[in-house]
């Protein structure tokens, strides 16, 4: 029997801390947006070519979040922006993402323990 694949991932618009469920214990990864264009091109006149730099960043930042996303059965996305919601609504508009549950809690800065502590609370319903 196939054992469900479960994933928490606390995320905003700089930085997601990936956490697999696995054996009752944690294996973290993270993934990195680019840092701002606005902090590395002050020279940068054109501001609607800053802002379509800084949307293609985001979105390849959504897509290598979407890429290991699909490698599981359930997902919870948890974080103090709204980042959470924004990568929710692209992955609901993809086909890809049917199978998969994944659900959006509210959650402020944490520590890694806290960060641990609230995945493993949240998967211990479906253990």
């Amino acid at each position: 029997m196939k054992s469900t694949k479960y994933l928490g991932i606390w995320m905003d618009h700089t930085i997601a801390y990936l956490m697999e469920l696995k054996n009752h214990t944690i294996v973290t990864n993270t993934i990195e947006s680019p840092p701002k264009l606005q902090e590395r091109e002050q020279n940068l006149k054109d501001e609607s070519l800053l802002q379509n730099k800084e949307q293609n960043q985001l979105s390849d930042y959504f897509r290598r979040l979407g890429d290991v996303i699909k490698d599981y059965e359930e997902v919870v996305l948890f974080g103090p922006t709204e980042a959470k919601n924004e990568l929710l609504n692209l992955l609901k508009d993809n086909h890809h993402f049917e199978k998969i549950k994944i659900e959006v809690k509210p959650a402020d800065k944490m520590t890694e323990n806290q960060r641990h502590a609230f995945v493993k609370e949240y998967f211990n319903k479906f253990v």
